[in-house]
């Protein structure tokens, strides 16, 4: 038996939307898992709707618009002075350079905020309220960005917002499972799967609303998306435990102890030297990984200018829009989440499903494979020609399923070993690995107009399957700092 607070039980008193949903499906599963896991994928899902419906115009929308015209860059609030301190950096930049420069401090940003996200839960207000902010931020970012000369401002806005609510709902995941429940890696993989049907659908609503109807429809409409996402998790806020979910014998040796804590503040103590091993642990774990998000990112920066300059997109009669390109990713998370899922249920039965480590090291391997494909596809595509769509097609399904291995069981590694007081710090640190992999994957993006094609994609190939190695030589020191098994 276990149990943990809940919005609803916080406020008990009068009657409310939460309270109702809580009363009728709390205590209940779907498929072996809380229905709460399914709250947190339904609102993350519209979160995802609302980032990649923008993420999947961004780079376009720069290099064949909003920069590409020097006089309707210089009308953006704040343009001129930014533009002044990037190139006193990196020099004089084309458009393209510059818009691979903002995407990849955009997109590294969003990485960076939720280490601070994480704190003000932990500190301040809590995990529900820390979502809540962020959601309305981003909505008010999708918002702006259908005004031009607010496009730096919006990014602001949607970079804090994610902040605050990318790592308290991925904790709140965790927290739905007691320690040592085995379903929890599943949990997250399933939790990923269900994120990224929101990211199949917003390129092709964002995406078509704005290159149909104009660039302020299709920014209006992730707007839209976030506010859903709100809404959702509203509803079902009462099946969302505020703290890790607790067995019996959790609970009474807490009673023992008498050490229960306020709802939704962490204990003031100092850590242990074992925690602190912990820490260090991640810490070095962050490292390594933003590596792999450095080449990952390329699929919404340069792998997108081949999706729209050296693709073929006609099909008999048809004209899919290149933007489209974006769905692929987590159409194919979708498709193969589950199948993975049972793939390593059928290992672990048989005592060979990888640690977690070795799975993301696995993740690395397939991501940096991934690209010998589009080296290929370089060597055979003639320059100023289109090519088959299937060179986009195989690269993304490897470098997804290198995807899969890595990110959602990293996300479950954070809240396995991260020691409670730290919980969401740690979960911030881990998307500010993020962070630093996005902002590289930007600079590496310059070069794509400046080396070769296939010396560019060698290069990606290189940085993944290098990354992969490491994460193999770590499994066995880190595992031993910590006397865990990763």
């Amino acid at each position: 038996m276990t149990t943990a607070p809940t919005a609803a039980e916080a406020d008990s008193t009068g009657f409310s939307l939460p309270q109702l949903v809580a009363n009728k499906f709390r205590d209940r599963e779907f498929f072996g898992h809380p229905i709460g896991l399914y709250v947190l994928f339904l609102t993350e899902m519209w979160e995802r709707f609302s980032y990649y419906g923008m993420i999947s115009l961004l780079v376009l929308y720069m290099n064949e618009f909003l920069l590409k015209d020097p006089a309707r860059a210089h009308q953006i609030f704040g343009y001129v002075a930014f533009a002044h301190v990037i190139t006193s950096v990196f020099g004089k930049l084309t458009a393209q350079q510059m818009s691979s420069q903002i995407f990849g401090l955009y997109t590294g940003f969003i990485y960076v905020t939720p280490i601070f996200g994480g704190m003000l839960a932990d500190k301040v207000w809590g995990q529900h309220k820390c979502i809540y902010l962020g959601g309305i931020l981003m909505a008010i970012g999708h918002f702006m960005m259908a005004f031009e000369s607010c496009f730096l401002f919006a990014l602001l806005f949607l970079i804090l917002g994610c902040g605050a609510l990318k790592p308290n709902i991925s904790t709140q995941v965790g927290n739905l499972y007691p320690e040592g429940d085995e379903r929890r890696d599943r949990a997250f993989t399933i939790f990923y799967m269900g994120i990224n049907l929101g990211a199949v659908l917003s390129p092709l609503v964002c995406w078509t609303l704005g290159v149909e109807f104009g660039w302020g429809y299709g920014f209006s409409a992730a707007g839209v998306g976030m506010l859903l996402g709100l809404v959702i998790y509203y509803l079902g806020s009462g099946l969302v435990p505020r703290h890790p979910v607790k067995t019996k014998a959790d609970m009474e040796k807490e009673l023992e102890n008498k050490d229960e804590a306020k709802e939704e503040k962490p204990r003031k103590r100092p850590l242990t030297k074992q925690e602190w091993w912990q820490v260090w642990a991640l810490v070095i774990l962050c490292i390594t990984n933003m590596a792999f998000w450095a080449v990952y990112m390329q699929q919404s920066n340069t792998l997108m200018l081949w999706s729209a300059q050296r693709t073929n997109w006609h099909f008999w009669i048809f004209h899919i829009p290149p933007g489209w390109y974006a769905s692929f990713n987590p159409a194919f998370i979708i498709l193969f989440a589950p199948l993975l899922d049972i793939f390593w249920g059928w290992q672990s039965g048989r005592g060979k499903e990888p640690s977690t480590v070795i799975k993301m090291g696995i993740g690395c391997l397939l991501l940096g494979s991934s690209y010998f494909i589009m080296m290929a596809a370089a060597h055979f595509v003639p320059p100023h020609e289109r090519g088959s769509v299937m060179w986009l097609a195989a690269t993304t399904w490897v470098f997804t399923m290198g995807e899969l291995y890595l990110s959602p069981t990293g996300l479950s590694l954070v809240t396995k070993v991260a020691p409670g007081p730290l919980l969401n710090t740690m979960m911030g640190c881990w998307f500010l690995s993020y962070a630093v992999g996005d902002w590289l994957g930007g600079d590496i993006g310059m070069f794509y107009n400046v080396m070769t094609k296939q010396h560019f994609f060698l290069l990606l190939a290189a940085i993944g399957i290098i990354t992969g190695v490491i994460f193999f030589l770590l499994k066995r020191p880190l595992s031993r700092s910590i006397q865990q098994d990763i």
